[in-house]
């Protein structure tokens, strides 16, 4: 990873992404992050990674953990978290974020689910790594797909294939729905309250108390996911933040940075595949 991203106030501080032209649906990620950190953000994909150096501490579901070296992360899909340094030269990390689509199609298999979200596992977590970085480092599709289905087969023993009947009959799982179908438009408290039938004091206690973020968290998150999507495809950064209900782009760049560490502009060139 060469240079720091402009947007870190700190030079140890620095961040890369990379899609990979011939398998859509994968997005790698390598950092070192000693300084920044990361407000509540969501992936609309599985997150699964390793810490290279160091430990990171950070908030998922409610409850704090700490990532140290040799750690496997295994994140579901559309889970607010954080993150930041708990050591104090920071923390270097890799991690391949796959959406839920591409790997049911890949391996013929429905309903993943990770329950543990950190595991102490210096062989996989070296093995994690390798892969990742072999994934970054080729163009060949052969290799490309061979490395993929590798990686999946490092993690797999890790998750669950049941549908997870818990997680669909949550009362918010409406709200949800809800902010991912209106995110382009503003959106009031009373409005999301009357989707469940409850006063807005009532809701937002209900639902902090649910998914420990505010709704206004949880809409910026898919705010911010979908802006991820627009910049893939090449959408100038003005446009985007029009498209996802910010006020304009200083906006989406204030936004976007706090919560991914990049600027949009530098993301997109990043990961823009012509």
């Amino acid at each position: 990873m060469q240079g720091v991203p402009q947007q870190f106030a700190d030079e140890k501080d620095c961040a890369s992404f990379r899609h990979l032209a011939q398998v859509p649906g994968v997005e790698l990620y390598h950092a070192h992050i000693s300084r920044y950190a990361f407000e509540p953000h969501t992936h609309e994909a599985f997150g699964i990674g390793a810490i290279e150096l160091g430990a990171e501490r950070f908030r998922y579901r409610g409850t704090q953990y700490v990532a140290p070296v040799n750690s496997v992360v295994t994140m579901n899909p559309d889970e607010l978290h954080t993150g930041e340094a708990e050591t104090a030269d920071g923390w270097r990390y890799r991690m391949v974020y796959l959406e839920p689509d591409l790997l049911e199609d890949v391996t013929g298999i429905r309903d993943w689910w990770f329950s543990d979200v950190v595991r102490h596992d210096a062989q996989r977590s070296a093995l994690l790594c390798q892969q990742i970085y072999g994934l970054w480092n080729t163009d060949d599709p052969l290799a490309q797909k061979g490395l993929l289905l590798d990686l999946i087969d490092t993690f797999r023993p890790f998750a669950r294939h049941a549908p997870n009947s818990q997680e669909a009959a949550h009362r918010f799982e409406r709200i949800r729905e809800y902010l991912h179908d209106n995110y382009m438009h503003p959106v009031t408290l009373d409005e999301l309250a009357a989707v469940v039938a409850l006063s807005p004091y009532h809701f937002q206690r209900q639902f902090k108390a649910s998914y420990h973020v505010t709704p206004h968290q949880m809409l910026m998150a898919i705010r911010l996911w979908r802006a991820k999507d627009f910049l893939t495809r090449g959408m100038p950064a003005a446009e985007v933040a029009a498209a996802t209900g910010l006020t304009d782009q200083s906006h989406l760049t204030r936004a976007f940075t706090r919560r991914y560490g990049i600027t949009p502009v530098r993301y997109q060139k990043q990961v823009f595949l012509r």
